[in-house]
C-alpha cells in the first residue's frame, strides 16, 4: 500500500497527539499541522479508506495497528535525524527539528540505518573530535 509523505505526516501527528494527550481530535491535528479542520477531515477519510485510522464523524479517532506502525517508524526516523543533526553536525535544535520533519519522509531506511551506525561509531571512537566540532559550530553562531 502506498502512503504519501503528507499521509505520513498526518499519522505521525496523530501518534504524537495520542501519546501526549491520550486523545486525537480534528482541531488538535489542524493546529499542529497548521491546516484547516476540513483538510484534516478529508485526510482522515482517505486514511480510513486505506485502513490506517478508525474515523467516524463526531466520534473518536484511532490509529489502526498498521497506521500506528507507519507513525512509529516515521517518528523514530524524525528523532534519529534530529539527534544526528544536533549532536553530530552541530545544527541548532530548532533548525534540526524543521529539517528532520522534512527529511524523514524522503530518506531511505538504509540511509537512516547507516547514519545511526555512523553516529554510534563516531561517538564511541572519537567523542573528543565530535565535541570540538560541535563546540566550533556553536561558537560560530555566538552561542
Amino acid at each position: 500500500m502506498e502512503v504519501s509523505k503528507r499521509e505520513e505526516e498526518y499519522l505521525e501527528t496523530m501518534y504524537l497527539l495520542h501519546k501526549n494527550k491520550g486523545v486525537i481530535r480534528v482541531k488538535d491535528i489542524a493546529k499542529m499541522m497548521k491546516v484547516k479542520p476540513p483538510s484534516v477531515v478529508d485526510a482522515l477519510k482517505k486514511l480510513s479508506e486505506k485502513g490506517l485510522v478508525e474515523y467516524e464523524k463526531y466520534d473518536r479517532i484511532l490509529l489502526t495497528e498498521k497506521g500506528r506502525e507507519i507513525a512509529e517508524k516515521t517518528y523514530a526516523k524524525h528523532q534519529l535525524l534530529t539527534k544526528f543533526f544536533v549532536e553530530i553536525l552541530g545544527i541548532p535544535p530548532e533548525v534540526a527539528e524543521q529539517d528532520a520533519c522534512q527529511f524523514e519522509h524522503y530518506v531511505h531506511e538504509i540511509t537512516v540505518k547507516r547514519m545511526k551506525e555512523f553516529a554510534e561509531f563516531v561517538q564511541s571512537q572519537c567523542p573528543y573530535v565530535i565535541k570540538q566540532f560541535v563546540k566550533g559550530k556553536l561558537e560560530e553562531r555566538g552561542e
